[in-house]
């Protein structure tokens, strides 16, 4: 008796069990929630990162808490997110922070300066090396959170109309470049647009700017700068490893549920490993097709690129009067990344240099195309 008496109570609690979980997941509450992105939906990585982030929400909620993405200007401008998530307009945004670099300098640091990190370094000083917290209370001042979710890897310099050979050639030069890095370039006698990725090629075709830069050769050839630019030159010196960020409205980032706030970070944490592994291979195949198309590649002259890292470390100590977050968090991002480029120098960049220039094991030219 005692036995049939414990396995009705077993079979009671399972039934039980059973019918607790539907339940718990219907008393959640369904969230619709408004997403403005800085990108074009014609740029699948960017937009795309956006548009991941939407869906894997939904997928992790069963559908209760549902984002919707827009692309630039289909609800607020390119270089407004931060500002519709200020005020509410939307819940969320997903854009490059260092476009607000104007509001406060120290917004450069969450997305890239120059002769800053790379991708890994940049990871490692969000999630490990203090830069989330210390970030967190200008974002808070701007009544925003934000959580790390994209990466492009190291950008290209950019496309020019014409050669650049020394620093002399940037002189009176109308550049579009994204941040900081315009503060820079203006040091070195150019003169920085600050534009939107839509605005970007009718300048270039127009001759309003006379050169353009804006991540890599996958999304630049989507965008048409070949059509308008000959030459294109790299690297990116002022974006080594530009993080894009998720910024949540704060007061609404408080009223989500716990659960809620979770599945937002982990669909931010996936696009930030999955944009950069698709930037990786789309990129080498783009390359090549715009070199092919007539594209003419050029390193920026040392001279240039040693000009404006003085340039740079000029304006970091200027900044440290002109920002109180600038002057917080810039001393100990310089600690971390200097500790990140010792260590760099040790094993990754003595391999880098070895087995990116050996000729062991390299692919043979195709006939008739090689030397």
């Amino acid at each position: 008796m005692k036995r049939r008496s414990f396995l009705k109570q077993a079979a009671a609690g399972v039934a039980a069990g059973t019918l607790a979980a539907p339940a718990i997941a219907q008393s959640q509450p369904s969230i619709q929630w408004r997403l403005a992105a800085s990108w074009p939906k014609s740029l699948d990585t960017l937009f795309g990162g956006a548009e991941l982030i939407a869906k894997r929400v939904a997928e992790i909620t069963d559908g209760k808490f549902q984002i919707r993405a827009f692309a630039a200007g289909e609800i607020v401008p390119a270089l407004q997110v931060l500002d519709a998530v200020q005020a509410g307009t939307v819940e969320l945004g997903h854009t490059a922070t260092y476009y607000y670099f104007g509001k406060d300098p120290a917004f450069a640091l969450a997305t890239a300066v120059p002769f800053g990190m790379n991708t890994r370094q940049q990871n490692a000083w969000w999630y490990f090396g203090g830069g989330e917290q210390a970030m967190a209370p200008l974002f808070s001042d701007y009544g925003c959170k934000a959580i790390l979710g994209g990466n492009t890897n190291c950008q290209m310099g950019g496309w020019f109309r014409k050669e650049i050979k020394a620093v002399a050639d940037l002189k009176g030069l109308k550049f579009r470049i994204g941040g900081m890095a315009g503060l820079v370039m203006a040091k070195l006698g150019a003169v920085p647009q600050q534009l939107g990725a839509p605005d970007i090629y009718p300048s270039l075709e127009k001759g309003t700017i006379d050169a353009a830069e804006w991540v890599g050769p996958y999304d630049d050839e989507k965008l048409g700068f070949n059509k308008v630019a000959k030459f294109y030159y790299y690297p990116g010196f002022w974006e080594g490893g530009p993080m894009l960020m998720t910024l949540v409205n704060e007061k609404k980032w408080n009223e989500l549920p716990k659960n809620y706030q979770a599945a937002l970070v982990t669909a931010c944490g996936e696009v930030n490993t999955w944009m950069p592994a698709k930037y990786d291979a789309q990129n080498p195949p783009a390359l090549r097709r715009l070199v092919a198309g007539g594209t003419v590649l050029r390193p920026f002259p040392r001279a240039v690129l040693q000009a404006a890292e003085k340039a740079s470390y000029e304006l970091y100590e200027e900044l440290k009067a002109k920002s109180k977050h600038w002057a917080r968090i810039y001393p100990d991002w310089k600690k971390f990344r200097d500790e990140q480029f010792l260590w760099f120098r040790v094993a990754e960049s003595t391999y880098d240099n070895y087995a990116f220039s050996s000729k062991v094991g390299a692919p043979a030219p195709a006939k008739g195309k090689g030397k």
